[in-house]
């Protein structure tokens, strides 16, 4: 089916047409700031001072805007967080694990430890689409794996630690979509893990971890163990080399450019709040719209489980979003379709702090001239 010739006017357009859940509209800013470093700095051995320079400029940053408590160590590595996931089935994981599953991200890292033939069976605690579970302490689990903020449905969830756990269990927080964007406690956490393609503003490819004496402790000593760990995936090595300012094998320069940036431009602003209150403003923007509209609801039904990253909003049977989407893409405003697993008649906003807040107002106002238009 053709797409309809629908040209939105010009006063209606945002400033920014990205408004992709991953990877993120990158802030023209940083990447002048790229291009102007390129000659020094892209194409120079990340083993020297140039590239390991930025690293711990990367590694400093996020441990001031997280507000990390003392011990608390950044360690990185390539591969993203899939690589995580296998990695922390061999480096963090002593034997069995919980996982709450919540839509296609958050079931990721479950699977993964399932798989692995050298764990025990994880503990899987599920919800539907659009909601969460709670984790819950019990006997025998050593890694409780949480999902900060659900990419394909738009749920976050607050991060604590379960009640009456065991004192030597840690608790392992996907945080990919949320990194830079949500609010949370680091003496809630162990490891803070995420990749920069999101709230970082950069691109992917690259892991990055936040962990506790508590989780280097264990890093340490099932490295030391005789659990046979591919070096790719080994912690143990990731750990070294981070304290080195450095990773295991070549990272991309302008990935760790990117994001060092990010960082850097949040914490020159305040810091994780003015980040995270950035978000605020236009998920207080889009909800507020979704709840007004005649033919629009939020997906995620309960206010405080709303993400505030990633909005997910639900259409009528009197509008085709697929059409609203391929509309707007028509017009510059890229990226808004469904998560193509979850089958819904919606759109799927990012609302990570490099976009504008004044663009996703913007955005449902291009949103209502092609209902309009269509109808």
């Amino acid at each position: 089916m053709s797409t309809p010739d629908i040209p939105i006017p010009d006063e209606f357009l945002p400033h920014d047409g990205r408004f992709g859940c991953g990877p993120s509209r990158v802030r023209p800013d940083a990447v002048e700031m790229l291009a102007g470093s390129a000659g020094h700095y892209l194409g120079t051995s990340h083993r020297q001072a140039s590239v390991r320079f930025k690293v711990s400029e990367l590694r400093n940053g996020l441990a001031e805007m997280f507000a990390l408590p003392d011990g608390y160590e950044v360690l990185l590595g390539n591969g993203g967080t899939t690589a995580f996931w296998d990695a922390a089935t061999f480096g963090l994981i002593e034997d069995r694990s919980q996982h709450l599953h919540f839509g296609e991200f958050s079931s990721k890292f479950g699977k993964a430890a399932a798989a692995a033939p050298h764990l025990g069976e994880p503990q899987i605690i599920s919800a539907d689409p659009g909601d969460h579970p709670e984790a819950v302490a019990a006997e025998g689990i050593d890694a409780y794996c949480l999902t900060q903020n659900e990419t394909s449905t738009g749920v976050s969830m607050e991060l604590r630690r379960p009640e009456g756990a065991d004192a030597d269990s840690l608790v392992l927080v996907d945080a990919t979509s949320a990194a830079g964007g949500l609010r949370f406690d680091p003496n809630q956490v162990d490891v803070y893990y995420f990749a920069p393609q999101k709230c970082l503003a950069s691109d992917g490819g690259l892991w990055l971890a936040a962990c506790s004496p508590k989780a280097i402790e264990r890093i340490e000593r099932i490295a030391a163990s005789d659990r046979w760990v591919p070096a790719f995936f080994d912690l143990g090595i990731a750990l070294e080399n981070s304290r080195k300012d450095q990773t295991y094998n070549t990272p991309s320069l302008a990935t760790l450019f990117l994001a060092t940036e990010q960082v850097r431009w949040v914490n020159e602003n305040g810091g994780l709040e003015f980040a995270a209150s950035r978000c605020d403003q236009s998920a207080a923007t889009i909800y507020d719209w979704a709840d007004a509209h005649a033919h629009a609801t939020p997906f995620v039904t309960d206010p405080a489980k709303r993400s505030h990253v990633v909005a997910t909003v639900d259409f009528d049977d009197t509008i085709d979003a697929a059409v609203v989407a391929a509309v707007l893409r028509d017009n510059g405003l890229v990226d808004v379709e469904p998560y193509r697993k979850l089958g819904k008649n919606q759109l799927r906003v990012a609302m990570f702090p490099a976009i504008e807040p004044t663009d996703i107002a913007a955005l449902t106002v291009c949103v209502d001239y092609v209902i309009d238009q269509l109808s």
